[in-house]
């Protein structure tokens, strides 16, 4: 049993808190972000076991009873918590480390076993801002209303990151963030007909609004993406064929090709 299972939940007043200095350019290479869209469900997780996973949200039924731990989990939902106590329950105890808001883990009763970190916002984009460069923040340089020009990508999740309303654009920026150089999407479909892989007939189905923001942040923030953060020394691929996301954004690979890019 890997021993970030072994040690006991902590206690409020015991929270290993640490700060996101701690995990920045700490890895390399390649890594998988897990997400909960149907397409995962076929994903030989046990295959890349040896290869760093970034999950999320009820993404970690995947791992339940597997002996694989995330290397990081990933949640903004605070009503996640209440919504699918169990697979949060077993987030809470599985993950290496894990990032939530401050304020979901003061309203919990439950605390990570692994290393917390706390999430916050990037700063909202001012009219100065649209003049300078931020090595740090990648932001949307172009005119529209106050919500337009709060997109982006953050490099540096210390300065805050940049909320797409999927929480598989901050896992990316998370990647980014840690050191990781290849990030493989698997689950990314973002489409809600399709449901996720872990929901059950008669179950509890936590509320989608996939569809609310697909046009209005979520493709304009891959677009920042491909646009501005992709390059040799970031390369994003996608193992969803039924992904939303366009291939002239994020390339779509087969298992065989990733078995040679890593």
């Amino acid at each position: 049993m890997d021993v970030a299972q072994e040690k006991p939940l902590l206690s409020s007043g015991q929270l290993d808190v640490h700060d996101l200095d701690e995990c920045r350019n700490i890895r390399k290479g390649s890594v998988f972000i897990i997400a909960s869209g149907a397409s995962a469900r076929d994903f030989p997780l046990h295959k890349y076991a040896d290869v760093p996973m970034i999950t999320m949200n009820g993404a970690i039924s995947k791992f339940a009873g597997t002996g694989i731990t995330p290397f990081f989990y990933v949640c903004t939902d605070q009503g996640f918590s209440q919504q699918q106590p169990e697979l949060f329950t077993e987030a809470m105890r599985l993950c290496k480390r894990v990032a939530l808001w401050e304020r979901h883990v003061w309203h919990t009763t439950l605390k990570p076993r692994g290393e917390l970190y706390y999430l916050r916002r990037a700063p909202k984009l001012g009219w100065r801002d649209l003049l300078k460069t931020d090595k740090d923040l990648v932001r949307c340089r172009k005119l529209g209303n106050g919500r337009n020009r709060t997109l982006g990508f953050s490099r540096n999740l210390k300065r805050g990151f940049f909320d797409a309303r999927t929480v598989a654009y901050l896992a990316l920026q998370l990647a980014y963030h840690v050191g990781f150089t290849r990030v493989f999407l698997v689950g990314v479909d973002l489409d809600p007909l399709a449901g996720r892989f872990y929901e059950k007939s008669g179950s509890f189905v936590s509320p989608c609004v996939l569809d609310d923001h697909f046009h209005t942040r979520i493709l304009p923030s891959f677009e920042i993406l491909a646009r501005s953060v992709m390059n040799e020394d970031f390369r994003v691929y996608n193992l969803s064929n039924s992904s939303r996301i366009p291939v002239n954004l994020v390339p779509r690979v087969t298992l065989e090709e990733v078995d040679r890019l890593i």
